[in-house]
């Protein structure tokens, strides 16, 4: 019993399950950008599709996630062995049928939503695996990682295709977001550089302004201003510190506050297009996260 369960753990470790919850969050925030949940609906059965999307990102955030430990097995070996596949809980052969499994699992529930979500979804395979494989160690890295979290905001919206369409730009928001993180999270081992912060603090700023302007267009910004006040607390908290000592334990909390601040900000998404309700119902899932944070790593 207890070689099953440590197998179960070990997978688990490999799925990030607080990051899982961070891309249902995405997937939730383009559908209330969508305007899918404005319609009046008679059968639970009219919000399958919602139910899809969110297995079709856990599945692609899954897949990508275990991908990237397979192709950094010789590197973790050296600096975190105590991961599932270099302390040999997990195989590569096994990390690796886990991983196409997700893969596979995230591309059909997309096609069964639509073409367009199905496209979206291969899109986004495509980006994790070139990430994990080439674009970790390139100087394009950060945005190939972006680009993932702006195909995640994209299914959500193509629920509602002439929506996604007109909100396509929108991907650039989560891009540039993530992008600043994975450029941050290059020195949590070895520690990192201030200017590089300084960086990903203008981008943070072009983020939830952006956000803002959005909500005082649609004149939401009153039930948004709750949610970015919190995104915005959340993301220079930490990285405010690290600047301060960007040594490797504090770009590791500026990473994990800027993961965990993305359900803070799909919030804020949703209340600018949506209604209060169901951006509270968003951030339900971040105490949820930050639990699951202190038991399974987010990087």
């Amino acid at each position: 019993m207890s070689y099953i369960l440590s197998k179960s753990l070990g997978y688990l470790r490999l799925v990030r399950p607080a990051n899982l919850l961070t891309a249902v969050a995405d997937i939730l925030a383009g559908i209330a950008v969508s305007g899918f949940l404005h319609k009046g609906y008679s059968n639970y059965l009219d919000l399958l599709p919602v139910a899809c999307l969110c297995l079709a990102t856990m599945g692609l955030y899954g897949g990508g996630v275990v991908f990237n430990d397979v192709f950094d097995a010789s590197l973790d070996k050296v600096e975190r062995p105590e991961r599932p596949i270099p302390s040999g809980l997990i195989t590569k052969t096994q990390a690796i049928i886990l991983g196409s499994y997700l893969f596979l699992i995230g591309i059909l529930a997309a096609f069964t939503v639509g073409r367009a979500a199905g496209v979206i979804a291969l899109g986004i395979m495509a980006s994790a695996l070139i990430y994990d494989k080439w674009g970790k160690h390139a100087s394009w890295g950060p945005v190939n990682m972006g680009l993932c979290r702006g195909l995640n905001l994209l299914l959500g919206i193509s629920l509602v295709e002439p929506v996604l369409q007109h909100y396509t730009w929108m991907a650039v928001i989560p891009v540039i977001y993530i992008a600043a993180i994975t450029a941050i999270s290059r020195g949590e081992v070895y520690g990192g550089s201030v200017k590089t912060l300084r960086i990903a603090a203008v981008c943070y700023a072009f983020v939830y302004g952006t956000i803002a302007v959005l909500a005082v267009i649609n004149e939401r910004l009153l039930p948004a201003l709750p949610f970015l006040v919190l995104f915005v607390i959340m993301i220079n908290a930490p990285l405010i510190k690290a600047m301060k000592s960007p040594t490797g334990p504090n770009i590791g909390k500026a990473v994990k506050g800027g993961i965990l601040a993305l359900i803070a900000m799909n919030a804020a998404w949703a209340a600018a297009f949506f209604t209060l309700p169901y951006a509270l119902l968003i951030l339900l899932l971040l105490p949820l996260s930050v639990l699951l944070a202190r038991a399974f790593a987010v990087t």
